[in-house]
């Protein structure tokens, strides 16, 4: 008779022992925080990365609608091709690199991937070619047409974006 009373104790036991340990995923799953904060920052700007943020070269037929005004090209580099870069997609709906980029208050431009990864934006290195009716706008930051001296992006109004998590 002794082993039938330990069977039943036993038996509960191992019941208690299992359910506990198959609940345990779920529970610690539900408590999870980090699925709504975004993910790491990716940095593009590091050595051995490839960004493809040229503008690509204009066709002699674009070319042939362009005033004389339009096709003085004035070269933008460092803040000033970022600030252009921004202001270009800044209102677009979609995501990634062709998509929406923000300004973030450190004065750096980024975009958000699909999986909500943020990828600072950097200038191609050549710089960017742009009208001088659109350029103008761009004359008081650094890097128009070449300029080394000017402002940064740092304090700018629209720039109410935190910085994205490293």
């Amino acid at each position: 008779m002794n082993t039938i009373k330990l069977e039943p104790k036993r038996s509960r036991f191992m019941a208690l022992l299992l359910t506990t340990l198959l609940t345990f995923p779920f529970l610690s799953a539900c408590g999870s925080k980090q699925s709504s904060a975004p993910p790491p920052t990716v940095d593009d700007t590091r050595a051995g990365s490839v960004q493809n943020n040229r503008v690509p070269p204009a066709t002699p037929e674009a070319k042939k609608g362009l005033s004389t005004t339009q096709k003085v090209g004035i070269t933008l580099v460092g803040a000033a091709a970022l600030y252009y870069l921004y202001r270009q997609h800044q209102n677009k709906q979609e995501q990634g690199q062709q998509g929406k980029y923000y300004l973030s208050k450190n004065g750096r431009v980024y975009y958000r991937d699909a999986q909500n990864r943020a990828h600072w934006v950097t200038p191609p290195p050549e710089g960017i070619k742009v009208p001088e009716s659109e350029a103008a706008r761009y004359r008081d930051f650094q890097g128009y047409n070449n300029q080394t001296t000017g402002r940064d992006l740092t304090g700018l109004p629209e720039a109410t974006s935190p910085v994205p998590a490293q």
